[in-house]
């Protein structure tokens, strides 16, 4: 299969790098390109991409409202919006997350990381750059008895754990001794459970209720 790209960014010599990259995967392909959020949201909504490329600073709609938008979207060919940004504000990062993205990547990243955040989203995976990763969980670590209830079963807390950790489906399925299938199965229902749009959402409730320990 080959996943089909939708670069959002402002700057004309940013998308044409970021092309450059998405062209050289031998499974991907840009399909669009957009160089505010409105254009964004339009194009995204009638090309219908595998996974959106979007910067946060954009003119008449920022890549903020622009992940909401598309993220609201429940349908099976539902686009995935993978945050590319130069700004790696902490802000930033959980609003992205919040607001449903299913990554959260740094321009200085460089394309192997890109790339692999790209098929993560297509595989309903997430990937934040290790560059932000440390301080996100340090942001988001417990505070004394704030942790709210637990929704999920034994062996759901054991799988989110693991998703916290940053563990791939295929990775998790190895460790527990189950089908890959089975681990989408409890992914599904946790993110059902937690009201959370992918995975770095529940990865995030995880470091907020202490279960994964920063």
């Amino acid at each position: 299969m080959t996943i089909r790209v939708l670069i959002a960014d402002d700057q004309d010599g940013v998308r044409r790098g970021l092309r450059r990259l998405i062209d050289l995967q031998p499974d991907m392909r840009v399909v669009a390109e957009a160089a505010d959020g409105v254009q964004a949201v339009a194009l995204a909504r009638q090309v219908r991409p595998d996974v959106a490329l979007v910067d946060i600073r954009m003119p008449r709609l920022d890549g903020l409202d622009v992940t909401r938008l598309l993220a609201a979207d429940t349908s099976a060919d539902a686009v995935r919006v993978v945050v590319v940004t130069t700004f790696d504000h902490d802000e930033y990062v959980h609003a992205a997350l919040t607001a449903g993205a299913c990554g959260f990547i740094l321009k200085r990243s460089g394309p192997a990381l890109l790339a692999e955040a790209v098929r993560a989203a297509v595989a309903g995976e997430s990937l934040i750059s290790p560059a932000v990763t440390v301080r996100l969980l340090k942001h988001l670590a417990p505070q004394p008895g704030t942790a709210p209830p637990n929704p999920l079963t034994p062996r759901e807390t054991e799988l989110a754990r693991l998703v916290a950790e940053g563990r791939s489906n295929a990775d998790i399925a190895a460790e527990l001794f189950i089908s890959v299938g089975t681990v989408k199965t409890h992914v599904a229902s946790m993110q059902a459970k937690l009201g959370t749009a992918n995975r770095v959402g529940i990865a995030a409730w995880c470091w907020r209720t202490g279960i994964a320990n920063p």
